[in-house]
């Protein structure tokens, strides 16, 4: 929690297999996090669908801290399971596999009723903080504004009840502007709050958001989506014939340094 309290917060970059777990660590960064959606695409599969098992979530999350060395927060969906008590289990697997910390989002994976009623919500994030007992950062997460559910007085409720049942950090993805992030940051003070990259509408700097009260930047899958665009661009030179272009990329040599010291 100390990254989480000091002036300015931290920037946490998810990474998404283990070379970019440790390009990360080289750069600098104090911690990561896994991005279910990267995580659940190089498995194939969709994300938020229960489609990743916890048990898969959690090899993959102690391959990067045993990689790196430094703290992991897993983002772990809803928990992986339909009861309170399935989530105080899966906070429990990721104590004991060394995690730092956990975000739980109040998603169903039913794609007709994505987000789960509000007590129900509520008892998933305090289970969890009962089974984290100050061991984990717990960060309880609502998902209404990429779920189709522009309620910004419903999102304060929520990420509020959710600081009340004891979450470490609150996190609510893609709040519309500025001024909902505020109005956010404010009414749940002082925990601090999560965010994934900006306000909807509009890319911000890391300065910008820290001016804004945020206290920790997450980047998802975009890290991930990023270098599937450099694939994309090196796919279509490798289409039309140019093999340099194509085939112009990090070095072995820089990839086996990494993964050497991921060793040691």
């Amino acid at each position: 929690m100390a990254l989480h309290t000091r002036d300015g917060g931290l920037v946490m970059p998810n990474a998404w297999d283990g070379l970019s777990a440790l390009m990360l660590a080289d750069a600098g960064f104090e911690a990561i996090a896994t991005s279910s959606a990267a995580l659940a695409t190089t498995l194939g599969r969709p994300d938020g669908r229960h489609e990743v098992t916890r048990d898969e979530h959690l090899e993959h999350a102690r391959l990067l801290g045993r990689l790196t060395g430094l703290p992991v927060n897993g983002d772990f969906e809803d928990g992986y399971g339909d009861t309170p008590e399935d989530v105080a289990a899966t906070v429990e697997a990721a104590v004991e596999s060394g995690l730092a910390g956990i975000g739980i989002e109040d998603t169903s994976g039913n794609p007709d009723q994505p987000i789960r009623d509000f007590d129900e919500a509520v008892n998933r994030i305090r289970s969890a903080v009962d089974a984290a007992k100050g061991r984990i950062v717990v960060t309880g997460r609502t998902d209404n504004f990429i779920q189709g559910r522009p309620d910004l007085d419903d999102t304060i409720r929520r990420l509020t009840a959710f600081a009340e049942a004891g979450a470490d950090v609150l996190h609510a993805p893609y709040p519309p502007d500025l001024d909902a992030l505020v109005a956010i940051v404010t009414a749940v003070a002082p925990t601090p709050v999560n965010v994934l990259i900006s306000p909807a509408d509009k890319v911000l700097s890391v300065a910008e958001l820290q001016k804004a009260g945020v206290k920790r930047i997450s980047v998802g899958p975009a890290l991930y989506t990023h270098a599937m665009e450099a694939l994309q661009q090196a796919i279509k030179a490798l289409v039309a014939g140019d093999l340099t272009t194509a085939t112009t990329g990090i070095s072995f040599e820089r990839i086996s340094d990494l993964l050497a010291r991921g060793a040691n």
